[in-house]
């Protein structure tokens, strides 16, 4: 797994040192400006079981993204996207495939359209974000396969959109990554990257630090520090499992237990310490370096789940690191 270091925690090697993690130990606090965000979040944000509350909620209060030369809706084989080119008329760039979060009940085009901006115009790929089927009306597989609908579509269009079908990543964030993670476990051979942003990745929910698939959740995980008051909580993780369904066990519902991670492509993991799913993507983030993937990851001191993009340093830091990471897709 290749080194990265951001904030005060040091990735190296596949051991997070410096104070942050270390043999799953939770040492972590939320930054003051970074708690009251958090606060005035959690306090707006409805408990788990109210679907349609929860929609309302998560619908509102978007900042808007950059300029970006042009962005238009269209449709990838039945589902629809939206598709944002920083600069029209170009050729061989990397192409995004873009698949939000929100526990695969909530969210859409609309909620994600700032992060989509700010990675078209920071990464200079074009970005197609996929407005794929939500659960509980459309249970699993419905969301993975349109998932990968849109991958097999964006990659027939990658010439015409002005990009090479050989530098396509997946990409998503929270329930997004997962699908992001699912697709490139699914088709391997189609992608030349993904970016997975504080993805769930086991539905047991058992992962820690140091856990392989199958470990048992301690004292000490991620889930136990975190799972309460800081925004994204245990029992709303544990609900969104239950709407989106599946076989806990099966990897194209939890890639942390598929059985062989070989072959997967380059991987930015993108971590919020203070965040229940932490101690998934490390798990993941350490048998992708295992299995001999090119595997990096950004883990943020001090931040939640659902940073990316907020009005926090960490939040734009991410944004503008992970950019960078696209530009470089081979």
């Amino acid at each position: 797994m290749s080194g990265g270091v951001v904030g005060e925690g040091v990735v190296s090697q596949g051991v997070v040192t410096e104070g942050v993690v270390s043999r799953g130990v939770v040492s972590g606090s939320l930054a003051p400006a970074a708690r009251a965000l958090c606060d005035a979040m959690a306090a707006a944000f409805p408990g788990p079981g109210d679907v349609t509350a929860l929609r309302a909620a998560a619908a509102g209060g978007r900042s808007a993204g950059p300029e970006v030369a042009s962005v238009r809706d269209a449709e990838a084989s039945g589902v629809p996207v939206r598709v944002y080119d920083p600069a029209p008329g170009g050729a061989g760039r990397p192409l995004v495939v873009f698949f939000h979060g929100g526990g695969w009940v909530m969210c859409g085009l609309g909620t994600h359209d700032a992060t989509c901006r700010s990675l078209a115009a920071g990464s200079g790929a074009v970005v197609v974000s996929a407005d794929y089927r939500l659960a509980p009306e459309h249970p699993w597989p419905a969301a993975p396969d349109d998932a990968l609908t849109v991958l097999l579509w964006a990659r027939a269009q990658a010439v015409a959109l002005g990009c090479d079908p050989g530098r396509v990543v997946v990409a998503g964030d929270s329930s997004g990554g997962n699908l992001a993670a699912v697709t490139a476990l699914r088709a391997p051979e189609l992608v030349a990257g993904q970016l997975l942003v504080y993805p769930p990745l086991d539905a047991a929910m058992t992962a820690t630090a140091t856990a392989t698939a199958t470990a048992t959740a301690t004292a000490a995980s991620s889930t136990a520090a975190y799972g309460e008051g800081h925004f994204h909580t245990a029992a709303h993780m544990a609900w969104y499992w239950e709407q989106y369904g599946g076989d806990p066990a099966h990897p194209y519902v939890s890639p942390l237990r598929a059985p062989d991670l070989s072959g997967l492509p380059r991987t930015l993991l993108v971590l919020a310490d203070c965040d229940l799913l932490r101690d998934e993507g490390l798990a993941y983030a350490r048998r992708l370096g295992a299995a001999g993937v090119d595997c990096a990851v950004h883990l943020y001191p001090g931040v939640f789940h659902g940073f990316l993009g907020l009005p926090l340093p960490a939040g734009r830091a991410a944004l503008t690191a992970a950019a960078a990471w696209l530009r470089a897709a081979e």
